[in-house]
């Protein structure tokens, strides 16, 4: 009888853990799928949309999102979800809504619920909320965060940093609560924004607004482990 070659796996040599680029996956890490929501109606009438402005996603924005959720379906990259988490907006909230039939379910057929969380809102509008972006800057002229970045939006609304902040620890209050876990959170490009501001070595006073452009119906991937956040990657 010939014999038979059996592969015996090839062991790659690494460089030391000091200067290494990358590094395996935390077994206990959490994941923290961050969804911008499609295109929505107050993005296109350029309306101030927090929770008297948002009235949900365009025609586009539900197409958006349906595609992304057919990619989701097919590629099965979200199939571990453990937790869906919403903005309460409607426009976020919709996005979730479409996305949820591709997310795993606590048995077959049947699908995750939808954890409303208003931390993970944009930006707080305050008395700006519902108006025109022309009747904001006519009644409350416009905030400079490029040089206060705690001056408040409007009376009653939140400031940038505030923002910034809020927005952060909410993710991280998330993700500490599901280490293990994957969790996918339908939110906004603010929120995206914030964590990157947040988590990654840089200065939220420093950077001009418009630093990054976080698309609709795009995921950004985080994970959050003992070593700190990892940023696994952004628009995609």
């Amino acid at each position: 009888m010939n014999a038979v070659a059996v592969a015996t796996p090839t062991t790659r040599p690494l460089p030391p853990d000091s200067v290494r680029t990358t590094v395996p996956r935390p077994k206990d890490c959490a994941r923290v799928v961050l969804i911008r929501h499609g295109e929505a109606v107050c993005n296109i009438d350029g309306v101030v949309g927090g929770v008297v402005g948002c009235t949900g996603l365009t025609d586009l924005g539900v197409t958006q999102v349906m595609r992304l959720r057919d990619r989701i379906a097919m590629s099965g990259e979200l199939s571990d979800t453990a937790v869906l988490y919403s903005s309460v907006l409607p426009r976020a909230l919709q996005t979730a809504e479409i996305l949820r039939p591709a997310l795993a379910g606590s048995a077959p057929g049947t699908s995750l619920e939808i954890v409303e969380d208003c931390s993970l809102c944009e930006l707080h509008p305050g008395a700006a909320d519902g108006l025109t972006w022309a009747q904001f800057s006519e009644r409350f002229g416009e905030p400079n965060w490029e040089s206060d970045p705690l001056t408040p939006i409007s009376p009653g609304g939140e400031s940038w940093l505030g923002f910034v902040e809020r927005a952060a620890s909410a993710v991280q209050r998330i993700a500490d609560s599901h280490r293990g876990e994957l969790v996918v959170v339908a939110t906004h490009a603010g929120v995206v924004e914030a964590t990157m501001l947040s988590y990654l070595p840089v200065d939220p006073r420093k950077l001009r607004r418009g630093w990054i452009r976080t698309n609709h119906a795009s995921m950004t991937e985080w994970e959050r482990s003992d070593r700190g956040w990892t940023l696994v990657h952004y628009n995609g």
